[in-house]
């Protein structure tokens, strides 16, 4: 698995540690406190094949590898969003070091808007299977470092950035890369318009913030993927928000590209493991576990 470091800038500066899942294009980070060596866990994947509808934790278990490895302590497991394209790995990785899950408080939210696709009533209670909801403005501790909560809707209405230091931001899907813009906003509870309203407080971070994205799938012109750069380069250059786009022009485009893409493999799947905090759906009388796929809704 490719693997990159961003290092610390200082004592109030996280080393950040990415790993990425090429299956998914999903960039999973640790963020690392360098004064006490405690660490966090951000959006780690638990693999999934949509073919055979099998999961394994060899991307986890990397993670968990390099954690040893460095003499790390694990004080959270947190997850952005809800995901729609990968499995979260957050209860796998709590049986095995007891750390603390979270995710944003609204993931009730979209809980409703599954329960009612799926047509289970009583399914997902986030407020069980995750020891934190979060709300923004909320802030917590990575060892010495402050970590603050910045609610930021508009990929799904429950995301949430991560703000580490006072320059590490895991900012999840809603900046893609530079060079390829921003995340799509057509799941349920998605909006553009949200979106760019969170895409504009997110640069009004100081200049130097290092803005960490959710995934990357390259381009024609980069084969290497990417996943790290600042708020200036953000404001910019990125390539729908840099330079000043208007609101209109942005929602214009992020719709008609949204209405371009077809739904992720793996969504259908992922959605009754996520909002169970990385749980498979529970097991039936004979000690299997089914996913209810509804057809024709999408």
């Amino acid at each position: 698995m490719l693997t990159r470091e961003s290092p610390s800038s200082g004592p109030t500066s996280p080393r950040v540690v990415a790993f990425y899942e090429e299956p998914t294009g999903s960039v999973q980070y640790v963020a690392i406190d360098e004064n006490t060596k405690q660490c966090a866990l951000i959006d780690i994947v638990l693999g999934f094949d949509p073919a055979s509808a099998t999961t394994d934790t060899k991307a986890a278990e990397e993670v968990l590898r390099f954690v040893e490895r460095d003499g790390l302590e694990v004080a959270w497991i947190l997850d952005t969003h809800p995901h729609a394209d990968h499995l979260m790995a957050s209860h796998w990785l709590k049986e095995r070091t007891g750390a603390q899950t979270a995710i944003g408080e609204k993931v009730g939210d979209v809980a409703e808007l599954w329960r009612e696709l799926y047509n289970t009533p009583t399914a997902f209670d986030p407020e069980r299977d995750f020891d934190r909801l979060l709300k923004g403005g909320e802030t917590f501790q990575v060892g010495s470092l402050p970590v603050s909560v910045l609610f930021s809707p508009g990929h799904t209405l429950a995301s949430i950035t991560y703000l580490v230091g006072d320059d590490a931001a895991f900012v999840h899907d809603t900046f893609m890369h530079v060079d390829f813009g921003t995340a799509r906003t057509d799941f349920p509870g998605g909006s553009a318009r949200t979106l760019y309203g969170t895409l504009q407080k997110l640069l009004d971070l100081p200049d130097e913030t290092r803005l960490f994205v959710g995934h990357d799938y390259g381009t024609e012109e980069r084969d290497e993927p990417a996943w790290e750069a600042t708020v200036a380069t953000h404001r910019e250059h990125n390539k729908h928000v840099g330079g000043g786009v208007s609101e209109e022009e942005f929602v214009r485009l992020r719709e008609e590209r949204d209405a371009s893409l077809g739904l992720p493999d793996r969504m259908l799947f992922a959605l009754q493991v996520n909002l169970r905090g990385g749980r498979l759906p529970p097991a039936e009388a004979d000690g299997n576990h089914y996913f209810r796929i509804p057809a024709n809704r999408f």
